[in-house]
């Protein structure tokens, strides 16, 4: 079952952090036993991460747990130490462990030898008011009075670098810690180093909360337990780049090269000639693709750094990003690897032109609108439209949107009507999860055809009218309308006119789905804002925020009713017509 969201966020300020907390060790301590004591994973995470929608939300949730709260203190003597604590009702039974990830990040910090910083783990727990059983985790460094360690602990007490909060990664893999740790720093968390301990067989992966969290603690730690030296490498790199500018704006620079070994490696079918598991030899590779071998090697072993192929021996294997890239599977991105590194990647090389003049670089490259290009050559539209197709997994909740049940549920059978719904994969796909529903497809005509075949190869084309048209023609007298993807491609006026045609016809009943990657309203990090410049400089369109939406719905007589979130980043906006 997934993790259910919070339906209220607790108050960040209830119960300070460490640096929030006045007083010494103490006061902090006793702040940091009352936030564990208070917190949960659900409602803990968006606070830490603003713009955390519902599906990353709970796919956190249910990939990690919140564990503990952490500080580093500076008591006097080991038995001072166990006196405070109990004091705070964090009573401990039994010696503490050594840290070593703590130690060396103080050593580093202070130009200390490592060897001189005795920092003890303790870890007495506490039960949190949702019954999980959590721990306070105190970092220890033993300052007896007169020390020379004395000015080393005024300043962390006064910045608490080392104060923050973990979230213990439950049944880790490679894919799946390189998932948790890409969504904390897409959505603003920056690695902030880590380290293996091997005193209690742990890695840990620190970042620095994004600008806007609301915990009141700026770091973030994710724990694992066992050696994960590999995902750990990949992370630190990530760390080290933040810290050095230069090398980290070549690693930006060098984005495009990234781009089109991509597209070569789809284009040569390399992927097809790989498997998941057993590993190929590069000769072998390079009579299937037709390639020099020499060259075919050095590509590889740049993949194999953006963690696309695996070397494996004496050959190199298929990561479960590479899959994708295959030409077979239902979700393969190919399409989109061949687009991105052949049209728009030329186009995009205009996007001074764009920038300067607020037309398409598209057109400036081309000579021709996008849609016109595409329409003219065969190959390019095919390519286009299985690109289209190529983001399914968005569609997949979109079955169970209340509207498309309702539609479905009837009486009567319901009907739904997709607007540019290219070859049919949205409309297959709520054909198929409701064998009672009926569709209506408005398509060029160019695309009718291979509408017709993709719908009668999914056994659904019995239920399914194919209308040729434009926008001026939507179908009247369905009972759910969707634009899927359509709305960004085009300018506010083009827009307005789009939805009024969708409202004149459709009945009083009806519902509209609009499905867009929906601007953040914080500014966090989203593919949407890459969307965005990508829209303005092939098609002159745009991404827009959900109030943006709001408006241009109300100036075509609808009103926005809802708002849920997709895969892949996506949104489905439910509009009605007003009254």
């Amino acid at each position: 079952m997934p993790t259910p969201l919070p339906t209220a966020m607790p108050s960040p300020t209830t119960t300070p952090g460490p640096a929030a907390a006045p007083g010494g060790d103490a006061a902090r301590l006793r702040a940091a036993a009352g936030f564990v004591r208070e917190q949960d994973t659900a409602g803990l995470l968006p606070l830490l991460l603003p713009g955390l929608d519902g599906p990353e939300l709970r796919m956190l949730a249910e990939r990690c747990r919140f564990a503990h709260a952490a500080l580093l203190v500076f008591p006097p003597g080991p038995e001072a130490l166990r006196t405070t604590l109990a004091a705070c009702g964090l009573p401990v039974d039994g010696p503490g462990r050594p840290s070593v990830v703590v130690r060396e990040r103080l050593a580093a910090r202070h130009g200390r030898d490592a060897t001189e910083l005795d920092v003890e783990i303790l870890r007495p727990e506490v039960t949190g008011l949702d019954g999980e059983r959590r721990v306070v985790e105190v970092f220890a460094l033993t300052v007896p009075p007169g020390s020379d360690l004395a000015r080393l602990a005024e300043h962390e007490r006064a910045l608490q670098h080392e104060a923050h909060v973990a979230f213990e990664v439950e049944h880790p893999d490679p894919l799946a810690l390189h998932g948790l740790c890409a969504t904390l720093v897409r959505h603003g968390a920056v690695p902030d180093g880590g380290g293996y301990n091997p005193h209690e067989d742990g890695t840990v992966f620190y970042f620095t909360a994004p600008a806007g969290s609301k915990a009141g603690y700026r770091r973030v730690e994710l724990y694992v337990h066992g050696d994960h030296q590999d995902v750990l490498a990949v992370h630190l790199d990530r760390h080290h780049r933040a810290r050095r500018p230069a090398e980290s704006l070549l690693h930006l620079l060098t984005g495009a090269w990234t781009t089109q070994a991509l597209a070569a490696f789809a284009e040569l079918g390399v992927p097809d000639a790989m498997d998941t598991r057993a590993p190929a030899g590069v000769p072998e590779l390079a009579r299937t693709a037709g390639a020099d071998p020499e060259s075919l090697a050095r590509l590889l072993r740049y993949l194999a750094a953006l963690d696309v192929v695996a070397e494996d021996g004496d050959g190199y294997r298929l990561t479960g990003t590479g899959e994708l890239l295959r030409a077979d599977p239902p979700d393969s991105l190919r399409p989109l690897a061949l687009l991105y590194g052949g049209p728009f990647y030329r186009s995009f090389a205009a996007l001074g032109h764009t920038v300067r003049t607020g037309q398409p670089g598209f057109e400036h490259v081309f000579g021709d609108n996008h849609f016109d290009h595409f329409a003219g050559d065969p190959e390019l539209a095919g390519l286009f439209d299985r690109s289209m197709a190529a983001s399914t997994r968005m569609f997949e909740p979109l079955a169970q949107h209340p509207a498309v049940v309702a539609a479905a549920t009837a009486s009567a059978p319901g009907t739904v009507v997709d607007i540019a719904g290219g070859t049919g994969e949205l409309l297959g796909h709520l054909l198929c999860a409701h064998p009672r529903l009926r569709g209506v497809l408005l398509e060029r005509p160019h695309v009718i055809e291979a509408a017709r075949r993709a719908l009668g190869a999914a056994g659904t084309a019995g239920r399914c009218a194919f209308r040729a048209g434009d926008f001026s023609q939507v179908p009247p007298d369905g009972d759910v309308y969707v634009l899927s993807r359509v709305l960004h491609d085009w300018d506010d006026e083009r827009c307005r006119e789009i939805l009024r045609h969708c409202a004149r016809a459709m009945p009083g009943h009806a519902d509209l789905l609009v499905v867009e990657r929906v601007l953040p309203d914080d500014g966090s990090a989203s593919l949407a804002t890459s969307w965005d410049l990508h829209m303005m400089c092939n098609v002159g369109g745009r991404e827009r925020h959900a109030g943006h939406y709001a408006r241009l719905f109300a100036d075509a007589g609808l009103t926005l009713v809802g708002r849920s979130p997709l895969p892949l980043e996506g949104s489905v906006l439910h509009a009605r017509k007003e009254g």
